[in-house]
């Protein structure tokens, strides 16, 4: 069957990004039940044809850990393939661990053992031999089969629609765009300033974010984050002054150095965007924080129910919210209302009980 008629296939790239802002695409592996095939898109003219297959909705694309692979799509098209099913996410309701590792997929599910040998190996070089071949088309081969079982074990449980609003998100464009207004939300320390430091980060890093995409570089490259928050908290008038900030390279001050105190110069009287407005987590006192213990105790025993991890249905920070009154978290909606919501609220008004029994909880 042509790739372009299967109903589903698995996939996975292999790429760089060490010296570049864009991922460099190297490899795309492709698997169905029946044919494996590993495509070099270094060697490809034109990727249209293999483009419209990926991004054709009629056909779902299986991964594992999605969102790396889905990043390269964003960047070669501008939007993203769908219908994507995640396996990591999915391993979930088969009660498997948090952020499961393909290898540690395979193992558990299919019994076979991976071997990481290339997992560092550069993708771009040619030619690939026999063994990295054969290590690329394992991580679609297993995939392919792993899907299917773990189609075969939601379908079988009645949980195969279950994560459908978790796929759609991850095929959500937004997701992926890189807007460099937005850029100092990444930086580390941001947080910390305020004010014209604040204002003049901001601007600093929308600039770096434009550069680094404009030259395909590292945005480390050009600026650490720390030499960053550095300028932004001195706002240095001068290039005498600019030239002092630590860990700021003279070349990088003889190319750049005009751009940046026009930037800090610029900024001076510009208000800030506004830090994300963040919930404070309200201290608990100790009854409730209690309270939280028994509720993660009974997510622990439905999630043991129903063989599935506990953490796809509710993790503490969403309990304590809940416990607090909140209503806008994710146990109280669709599936997880009816597996776990509904117990949680009705412990929380007074109409389930939780008791040992032949030294096990039981809720009642």
């Amino acid at each position: 069957m042509a790739l372009s008629a299967a109903p589903w296939f698995a996939i996975d790239t292999e790429f760089l990004r060490e010296k570049t802002y864009y991922p460099k695409l190297c490899l795309v592996q492709v698997a169905t039940p029946d044919r494996v095939a590993c495509i070099d898109p270094l060697a490809l003219d034109d990727m249209t044809p293999l483009l419209d297959v990926i991004f054709d909705s009629g056909i779902t694309k299986v991964m594992h850990a999605a969102r790396q692979d889905m990043e390269i799509f964003y960047h070669l098209r501008g939007t993203v393939p769908a219908p994507v099913f995640d396996t990591q996410i999915a391993a979930l309701l088969l009660g498997l661990p948090d952020q499961v590792g393909y290898a540690g997929l395979v193992q558990e599910l299919l019994g076979v053992k991976l071997h990481k040998l290339h997992s560092r190996t550069d993708w771009s070089q040619r030619p690939l031999d026999a063994e990295q071949l054969h290590y690329a088309a394992d991580d679609v081969i297993y995939l392919a089969q792993a899907y299917q079982l773990i189609q075969d074990r939601l379908r079988e449980t009645g949980r195969l629609d279950w994560l459908a609003d978790d796929f759609r998100a991850l095929s959500d464009p937004a997701v992926y765009a890189a807007h460099p207004e937005n850029a100092w939300l990444r930086v580390k320390g941001a947080n910390r300033l305020s004010g014209a430091a604040l204002s003049t980060l901001q601007a600093l890093a929308a600039w770096r974010e434009e550069k680094a995409q404009a030259m395909d570089r590292p945005r480390g490259w050009l600026l650490r984050d720390d030499v960053l928050v550095d300028i932004a908290r001195h706002r240095p008038e001068n290039p005498a002054r600019l030239g002092k900030i630590r860990g700021l390279h003279e070349n990088t001050v003889r190319k750049h150095g005009d751009d940046l105190l026009a930037l800090v110069a610029g900024a001076k009287d510009v208000a800030p965007a506004p830090l994300p407005r963040r919930k404070l987590r309200q201290r608990l006192t100790p009854a409730q924080d209690a309270a939280v213990d028994v509720l993660q105790a009974v997510i622990r025993l439905v999630a043991e129910e129903n063989s599935i991890n506990p953490s796809v249905l509710a993790n503490r920070n969403q309990l304590e919210q809940l416990l607090l009154g909140e209503n806008d978290v994710p146990v109280l909606q669709g599936w997880r209302r009816q597996l776990a919501g509904e117990r949680l609220q009705g412990f929380l008004d007074g109409n389930l009980n939780i008791r040992m029994s032949n030294g096990a909880l039981q809720i009642t």
